[in-house]
């Protein structure tokens, strides 16, 4: 059998799924990761009815009534976006490439300073529940909510599928269950969270797994670097002699400048486009705790990636040639046998090597309790684009009450959770490379274009909004399946048509072409309408006047 190599990357972040092939080996019950499962599962449970009391109101739902401070939203979108995925997935890659790894992380910092500065404060102070608030704010409702709520909703089910197969895999290999109990679990476990706890257990789910990951992350590093007597010189030096000198330098994953500029947009730019992300930002009272959010998530996060290439490298020097942690059966190359589960099983396996049994148990719960949080918010984003974005003002044109769109927000996380438990298990052997690249494309170059450009760009048109998203989200799909990722190694085909494996250089930059040829050449009554809008749009969301929530001056 084929070990998984299943590389996913961000929560938040992006997740880049490499080959996801054959059956994997259960292994033996591990009490203590099952104990402790047992516990987190029960605690989060406790907080779903706890939260379930409180929640009595659509607000209360979508956005845990706005009460979140900005300290709990900052832990709680650092607890979305540190998924098991970029926990397992980013030490994985550390472990096989090397100094390569970091591309990822920066990455995906880097785009928090985007949301900080330019896209936090504004989303607050225009915004009520989804993105989509914003960018129809003086558009036409019905086509631009239509398209964010598709681009949403595409965007969710593609990672929710990433998702779910992960899941699936990791607990398979961990916990000694079948694939399809495993995914059943969390799904079951995520419907139970979002349709009676909303927004508030959510966020509280995602703040205590944050809270778990980070003190595991850290344990693991110190003990590593105890090794090393806190010497990155010497553990780096040793790293090197167990493979070789290629791992402290670039080009092992990306190659060419093309690839390395399109990456880097997909991260940067999908990082701000991802709707579970962004809705978090209604959770708070105001702006002001909306900026704070920012900063501590980046603080939190920023932190738990240079963990992580700590902990690549400690895997490196503690697994790489330690035969407890090795597959012997299998053939050696690059001057060492595979490890037992992939690569992606290196942070489990140094978790062993440096705290025993009784850690590794702990390590594999959290990397359990990250995957629902996840989940949970993935899911929850895609309920509201279909209650409050589809129903609430497309279908009803806004003619409805909260607590019948509540019912449908509901309704459809039952839904959306049926579904991914079936994509999850439909997808088990699957490649699914192409369905995580192609929804961080999505969000890069359907969402994140025109949520900027309503708040930005005066001269913006329904017109120009809605063709040129379009023409960013079809073309992220169209050249994923042309590319390497989809074409040769789904389809099988010898050559790729479009040769580069990340479309978002190309997809963004049609969206935002298309976004202004269609706007300029606009000349509607309507389109004059909607530019004249642009100044009162433009002082509520630098000022917050007229923002739910705002102190008026």
């Amino acid at each position: 059998m084929k070990p998984i190599i299943f590389l996913l990357l961000g929560s938040a972040g992006i997740f880049a799924a490499e080959a996801i092939s054959g059956a994997v080996d259960k292994q033996p019950l591990n009490m203590s990761a099952i104990i402790m499962f047992i516990i987190f599962v029960g605690a989060t449970l406790g907080i779903t009815y706890w939260a379930a009391k409180r929640t009595k109101t659509a607000k209360d739902f979508y956005t845990a009534g706005g009460g979140i401070t900005g300290f709990q939203n900052g832990m709680a979108i650092a607890g979305d976006y540190m998924s098991a995925a970029s926990f397992l997935g980013i030490s994985a890659l550390v472990y096989g490439k090397g100094y390569d790894g970091l591309i990822y992380s920066i990455g995906f910092l880097v785009g928090w300073p985007i949301i900080l500065f330019m896209v936090a404060e504004q989303l607050r102070n225009l915004g009520k529940y989804t993105f989509a608030d914003v960018a129809s704010y003086r558009l036409r409702q019905m086509p631009i909510r239509t398209l964010a709520a598709f681009g949403s909703i595409l965007t969710v089910v593609l990672y929710l599928i990433a998702q779910m197969v992960g899941a699936g895999k990791l607990i398979q290999l961990l916990f000694g269950l079948d694939y399809e109990i495993a995914v059943i679990l969390v799904g079951v476990l995520m419907i139970l969270y979002v349709t009676f706890g909303g927004m508030l257990a959510t966020t509280w789910v995602q703040i205590i797994k944050a809270f778990l990951l980070l003190s595991g992350a850290t344990f693991m590093a110190i003990a590593v670097m105890a090794h090393y007597n806190f010497n990155f010189e010497s553990l780096f030096a040793t790293a090197v002699q167990m493979k070789d000198v290629s791992i402290m330098a670039p080009g092992k994953l990306v190659s060419d400048p093309i690839s390395a500029i399109s990456l880097g947009i997909a991260l940067m730019f999908g990082t701000a486009g991802l709707p579970h992300i962004l809705m978090r930002f209604f959770t708070v009272s105001d702006a002001k705790e909306a900026r704070k959010s920012v900063f501590y998530a980046t603080g939190f996060i920023g932190y738990f990636y240079i963990l992580t290439f700590i902990i690549g490298f400690g895997a490196i020097v503690m697994v790489f040639q330690n035969p407890q942690y090795l597959d012997l059966a299998k053939q050696a190359v690059d001057g060492g046998y595979p490890i037992l589960g992939g690569d992606n099983m290196a942070a489990i396996h140094l978790s062993h090597a440096v705290g025993g049994d009784f850690f590794l148990g702990f390590i594999s719960a959290v990397a359990f309790a990250t995957i629902l949080a996840v989940v949970s918010g993935l899911t929850l984003a895609g309920a509201s684009a279909i209650s409050h974005d589809l129903y609430a003002s497309v279908i009803k044109k806004g003619k409805t009450d909260g607590l019948m769109e509540m019912k449908v927000s509901k309704i459809a996380t039952v839904i959306l959770g049926i579904v991914a438990i079936f994509l999850g298990i439909t997808f088990e052997d699957q490649n699914i490379a192409f369905m995580v690249g192609l929804a961080f494309a999505i969000a890069a170059s359907a969402n994140f274009p025109i949520l900027f450009l309503s708040m930005y760009w005066s001269k913006l048109t329904t017109r120009g909004a809605l063709f040129g998203g379009s023409l960013g989200l079809l073309t992220a799909a169209v050249l994923v399946i042309l590319g390497p990722t989809v074409w040769v190694d789904v389809l099988g085909h010898a050559d790729a048509i479009f040769p580069y494996k990340y479309p978002a250089l190309f997809s963004v930059s049609a969206a935002f072409i298309g976004i202004w040829f269609f706007s300029i050449t606009d000349s509607s009554d309507s389109a004059a309408k909607e530019r004249e809008a642009f100044e009162a749009q433009y002082i509520r969301a630098q000022t917050g006047i007229g923002a739910e929530g705002a102190v008026e001056h």
